[in-house]
């Protein structure tokens, strides 16, 4: 085991991946629901879970899950994801903006209709530190062998 000061590892920082979804038209209590169901899961039963969801906001939440997963593999280009045990780190959903909208009533008066919105941040991290050795390291390595 690699101890976290060692040169070999990269920090938690870098591991870790952010993905966005802004306005998504749904209210955030809905999609709170679905994000209760998957946070600090793995990210394959993360989507086992959203793909098999009756709920209409699970496939927005799953596109989100799947580009979070690809940002991570862009971050860790030699790691793979596979043996890097990824999961559903944080996942945050935050009212976005509100439509007003008017219906009209009986008797002349109008009823106010308030389309809601939300915006959702999912972070993915690996639970197992890769070791992710950089050129430096490898030169110094060769060097001290020789």
């Amino acid at each position: 085991m690699l101890s976290s000061g060692s040169p070999l590892i990269r920090n938690n920082k870098q591991m870790e991946a952010v993905a966005r979804l802004r306005n998504y038209p749904t209210s955030p209590r809905k999609m709170r629901l679905l994000a209760d169901l998957v946070r600090g899961k793995d990210v394959e039963d993360a989507l086992n879970i959203l793909k098999f969801s009756p709920k209409h906001n699970s496939v927005a939440l799953e596109k989100l899950l799947l580009s979070a997963i690809a940002n991570w593999n862009v971050k860790n280009e030699s790691a793979d994801v596979d043996n890097a045990e990824l999961y559903v780190k944080t996942i945050m959903v935050d009212g976005g903006r509100v439509l007003k909208r008017m219906q009209p009533a009986p008797q002349g008066r109008a009823y106010r209709i308030r389309k809601r919105s939300n915006h959702v941040t999912i972070v993915v991290d690996s639970r197992n530190p890769v070791a992710v050795a950089t050129e430096e390291v490898v030169e110094e390595t060769e060097n001290q062998e020789s």
